[in-house]
């Protein structure tokens, strides 16, 4: 039972020798040549091969050359995208905090509700407040009534500023009259002197004429003295404007501070209602009635989805094909696509990823994107240079690099590494290829580099 396997492994093997080496023996066999016959037939066809060049040519196509279709390419201008990861996030998000102390007097809004802007979410109870405001408002009255009497207090004391002036010009005019008496005195008395040294009058005329001397200074004295006086009646009567004045600005300064402490009451009553900052919905339940909120404590958290932003982080390499006004798209992990514009660009990297923050601005009507969903986006950038060919021409050299086999001018093979931007249901898009490049399609899996190639061309799609 054992020599049957051993005989029929020895027949296989004496079959494929025959049919593998001794190939042009066994057909010549067959067609009832002689060996001969075979090795002449084979010798004329070597020395034909030489004559040729080594090539044997079969009308214009040249057997010792491998046939393969080619495509004559040219590079076409791409749109180019930048695609990264990232998240949605809120147009707006706010808590809306007290900022005077109460008792929470209003029902309470249940987490998820609409809001519009300036809806209440929180009412506080007054307390004394509104008495407050009405004694500021009092104090207010009462100042406002005070005023037109300092007011009045100014023409009064402008009279008596008048009529001291006028009492001093009286004065004035006093002295002047003493000094001209004084003045005639002193001559007389001058006079009577020098006459009584000359005998020529009598010592009662001299004690006459000393005696109108010394009256006529004591009224110059007496008017100078009336000036003064009269002169501190103008001082007091401007004092008196002065003091009239400054009642005036003391009734202004209370009628002020009155005014801010009814400002200040007035506003401490608008603060016991806390309404929506904008429209949204409320993250968290409003705070429950009867609760005690105290200055800073927290009503709610209001967020606003519409419009919503779609955050990502772009590497360094890529931010500057990305400006604002971009067109950009992005897939959910709903699945649901959307579709905005680029409204951010940031200038400074983050320290760590060394990344740039961008924001999407979408559309969200339905507020049917919630805050935090995963996204995929994709931001337009500008366009490239990139040649469009079927993705069976991707190939591989011996270092396992990706790439494609051309046409080389000499109508060889040759390997072009080529980087992948882009697939298509038409195609990949590559770069990194000239401009112009005969790229082989069909065969390239045949040759490697330096092989001599029989190029059938065929038109490019689309």
């Amino acid at each position: 039972m054992r020599l049957m396997p051993i005989i029929s492994a020895i027949l296989v093997t004496v079959a494929l020798y025959f049919i593998i080496v001794q190939r042009d023996q066994l057909m010549a066999f067959a067609r009832g040549e002689t060996v001969e016959e075979v090795q002449a037939k084979t010798a004329a066809d070597e020395a034909t091969a030489e004559d040729d060049g080594g090539l044997v040519t079969d009308g214009e196509i040249e057997i010792g050359r491998v046939k393969v279709v080619a495509l004559a390419s040219q590079t076409q201008t791409i749109d180019d995208a930048v695609v990264l990861r990232g998240r949605t996030e809120a147009a707006r998000t706010v808590e809306v905090r007290a900022e005077t102390s109460g008792q929470v007097i209003s029902e309470p809004l249940p987490k998820g509700s609409t809001v519009e802007e300036g809806d209440v979410l929180c009412e506080l109870d007054p307390g004394t407040r509104t008495a407050s405001l009405e004694e500021a408002q009092g104090r207010l009255a009462e100042a406002r009534a005070r005023l037109p009497e300092s007011r009045a207090r100014i023409p009064e004391a402008e009279a008596g500023r008048a009529e001291a002036e006028s009492r001093v010009a009286e004065a004035e005019a006093r002295v002047a009259e003493a000094r001209a008496r004084l003045s005639e005195a002193q001559i007389n008395y001058n006079a009577a002197s020098r006459l009584s040294e000359d005998g020529y009058t009598s010592e009662t005329q001299l004690a006459n004429a000393e005696a109108a001397l010394e009256s006529a200074r004591a009224s110059v004295s007496s008017a100078q003295a009336t000036l003064v006086a009269a002169s501190a009646g103008v001082a007091s009567a401007e004092a008196g404007i002065e003091g009239a004045q400054a009642g005036v600005e003391g009734a202004q300064a209370t009628i002020q501070s009155a005014q801010a402490s009814v400002a200040a009451a007035e506003r401490e009553i608008t603060r016991l209602t806390i309404t929506a900052p904008f429209g949204g919905l409320t993250e968290t339940d409003t705070a429950e009635r009867g609760s005690l909120v105290q200055v800073g404590g927290l009503c709610a958290t209001i967020i606003q989805l519409e419009p919503i932003r779609l955050v990502g982080f772009v590497p360094e390499a890529n931010v500057s094909k990305i400006h604002i006004g971009a067109t950009a798209g992005a897939r959910l992990s709903s699945g649901q696509d959307v579709r905005g514009e680029v409204t951010f660009v940031s200038r400074s990297a983050d320290e760590m990823t060394r990344t740039f923050r961008i924001e999407v601005t979408v559309p969200n009507e339905d507020l049917s994107i919630s805050d935090g969903e995963t996204a995929e986006i994709l931001i337009q950038a500008d366009g490239r240079d990139a040649h469009l060919v079927p993705q069976s021409a991707l190939t591989l050299n011996d270092e396992g690099e990706l790439g494609v086999r051309t046409v080389a001018d000499d109508r060889t093979a040759l390997f072009m590494p080529a980087r992948m931007v882009r697939d298509s249901a038409d195609g990949v898009w590559l770069t990194g290829l000239p401009d112009q490049v005969d790229i082989i399609v069909v065969g390239q899996e045949y040759v490697t580099d330096g092989v001599p190639v029989e190029p059938t061309y065929r038109e490019a799609d689309g």
